[in-house]
């Protein structure tokens, strides 16, 4: 790697590290972890109920013998796998607001890993284009953080086209059944039989996808005249005339394509989150793990 591009990763990685260190709180891990269960419960040991205990836990024999409630304790048994799941294809390197895409992601990815590790879950992650590499299993090594992070901030990484349907097939290949996968991607490019393998990896894992969109994915800006539009993956270009009719196909038309995205998601009894760059993601996220919780 050139000497300038290694200065610039290293600045970059910092600038994240702050911004990750500054999101993540206890609490914040405290909603993650309840939001996401481990495999089951393990006795952990007797004592004496209190009043603020739950009165079915009580062992009515061993309070029997020692002539007052005795509760029986549970540990959560965790060993959870976390993989994440980062999309870097060409479409990811686009923004209109203060951060591109694949930056958004960046900062997104870098704050759950955060999280993940020093809750003591496992973290592994692959990046996903048309192809599926940088593949780490799952581990406990608070490291990866740093790794992953000083990763996302290389540009030489993003680019190329969009095969979610070969990374799930990789997925469902290389991951532990009961693991959890989180694709954070805009979900842009979808091609082949990508929902069939949705719902295969949804039965297999506890599958989260995390939908990132910019405004302009959404929406043509209505104060623009004549406008270029290029297909990110194949580089071919559109001039259009966005007057109020074109604006409304397009609106109605990504409506569409996120609706039957979501459709998928809620069919594969998987979850979906919606993210867009010109808003905070930390409130949606903390919102989101607290309906998955309840």
């Amino acid at each position: 790697m050139p000497e300038q591009l290694k200065a610039d990763v290293s600045h970059k990685v910092k600038k994240i590290e702050v911004f990750t260190k500054r999101l993540v709180s206890v609490k914040f891990m405290g909603i993650y972890k309840s939001s996401i269960k481990g495999r089951g419960l393990d006795f952990s040991n007797f004592r004496e109920y209190s009043a603020t205990d739950d009165a079915s836990l009580i062992d009515w024999k061993v309070s029997a013998r020692v002539n007052k409630p005795i509760i029986k304790e549970f540990v959560e048994e965790r060993n959870l796998e976390v993989f994440l799941l980062i999309d870097v294809s060409s479409s990811m390197v686009f923004g209109s607001t203060k951060k591109l895409k694949n930056e958004y992601a960046a900062e997104l990815a870098s704050t759950l890993s955060y999280a993940i590790l020093n809750v003591g879950d496992s973290l592994g992650y692959g990046l996903l284009s048309d192809n599926f590499f940088n593949i780490v299993q799952p581990k406990v090594n608070k490291k990866l953080y740093y790794q992953l992070s000083r990763l996302l901030v290389n540009p030489e990484i993003y680019g190329g086209g969009y095969d979610l349907e070969k990374a799930l097939e990789k997925c469902i290949r290389l991951l532990r059944r009961n693991s959890v996968l989180i694709i954070i991607s805009d979900f842009i490019g979808l091609k082949g039989n990508w929902q069939e393998y949705l719902k295969k990896a949804a039965y297999s894992f506890d599958l989260i996808g995390i939908m990132l969109r910019d405004p302009r994915d959404r929406e043509i800006p209505e104060d623009s005249n004549m406008i270029v539009i290029a297909d990110p993956f194949t580089d071919k270009q559109i001039i259009l005339d966005p007057n109020p009719r074109v604006r409304e196909k397009y609106r109605e038309f990504v409506e569409k394509e996120e609706n039957e995205i979501a459709d998928a998601f809620y069919k594969s009894h998987a979850d979906l989150l919606k993210l867009t760059t010109d808003q905070p993601f930390l409130i949606p996220l903390i919102n989101f793990f607290k309906r998955r919780k309840k």
